[in-house]
């Protein structure tokens, strides 16, 4: 899944007319008027599965009160997205990303957002950016066994990195493009400086990845990851947040460190040439409620992107979610500037390391 940073100040202005002064109404989100979008239809991407199935229960007062046709399609594919703004034949009227294009094609494909017309005051700090709001958040922690380390447990990603004070075997994320925020905790554990990276310090990141030793573990599939944990087959495994929390589930007897998680979030964005941009913001206002999150989480077990919402689940799920004020504190937002403008080199160190080089 996908990987974060930026901020917005949403601001709404008086508008003087003539005759009376009159406010225009700030929204609020989860609010929709009553009849507004009657006659209009709106297609709405995801990634299928669960998920998707959950958004769309959390869309269902929206559907019923504005009155709008709400279409399905899927999943998201970036490369869609351009073929139809390329076209000209934009019918994708809000999608659901990764976390990092919208920051790489922000005004290009995806159109950057009118923040007059959405109420993103309830959304974490810092995960709002000008062409995306969250869809909702999950996490990268590690989970390390609780046997191997009674007396001396990890308590941050420092630790992870050292072998000397923490020996075992460690389990990361080898599934797919590298995770930006866990390199730059490479770069730190190895007392180097992440406020002005360079090409430099991925291979600095990179070698404390390679001095963890030859039996490290990639998994390839978060259902991988969740097995070595059930099986107790590594001692430190970086883990979704999802799948760790499943594991407890089922009886890994591991322990969670939260110093630092690494917040990862799915975004919400309307691609550029939409033909009805007010509704397609409508939509995202609508999601970003209180209630519509509150039913997206309890229907996915994904943390709920506002911060006021307290989904009916239970004490499991609870402890995996990622919106409370300690959570917060304790979250670590990679530099997304960085990695958009050194994705490629950062991609083709990683599969360096990956294929043994």
């Amino acid at each position: 899944m996908g990987r974060i940073r930026f901020g917005v100040a949403a601001v709404m202005a008086t508008i003087l007319m003539a005759g009376p002064v009159t406010a225009q109404e700030k929204p609020v989100a989860g609010e929709v008027a009553e009849g507004s979008l009657k006659g209009k239809t709106l297609t709405f991407v995801s990634f299928g599965g669960i998920y998707q199935d959950g958004q769309i229960a959390a869309l269902k007062e929206f559907v019923e009160k504005s009155g709008v046709t709400l279409l399905n399609d899927g999943p998201t594919e970036i490369a869609k997205v351009q073929a139809q703004v390329e076209s000209g034949n934009v019918s994708w009227d809000v999608v659901d990303t990764a976390d990092l294009p919208p920051f790489v094609h922000c005004g290009t494909l995806f159109q950057k957002l009118d923040f007059s017309k959405l109420d993103i005051s309830n959304i974490p700090p810092n995960q709002v950016g000008e062409c995306s709001v969250p869809a909702m958040n999950y996490g990268v922690i590690y989970m390390y066994k609780t046997e191997t380390y009674k007396d001396n447990p990890p308590k941050d990603w420092k630790d992870f990195f050292d072998t000397e004070k923490f020996p075992g075997v460690r389990a990361i994320d080898g599934s797919g493009d590298p995770t930006g925020g866990l390199v730059e905790q490479a770069v730190l554990a190895d007392g180097g400086s992440v406020e002005n990276m360079t090409v430099e310090d991925i291979d600095r990141g990179l070698e404390k990845f390679r001095a963890l030793g030859e039996d490290t573990i990639y998994w390839k599939t978060g259902a991988e990851s969740q097995q070595l944990a059930e099986s107790g087959e590594a001692d430190m495994i970086m883990m979704w947040t999802g799948r760790a929390m499943t594991a407890i589930r089922n009886g890994a007897e591991y322990t969670p460190v939260w110093q630092d998680w690494l917040v990862v979030m799915d975004q919400m964005t309307i691609p550029v040439g939409v033909k009805d941009t007010d509704a397609a913001h409508a939509l995202i206002n609508a999601y970003l409620g209180k209630a519509s999150q509150e039913i997206l989480a309890k229907e996915t077990s994904y943390t709920p992107i506002h911060m006021d919402a307290k989904p009916d689940v239970d004490e499991i799920t609870a402890a995996f979610m990622t919106n409370s004020q300690e959570r917060i504190a304790q979250g670590y937002q990679q530099n997304i500037k960085f990695w958009v403008e050194n994705f490629p080199v950062a991609s083709e160190k990683w599969t360096e390391l990956l294929a043994g080089n």
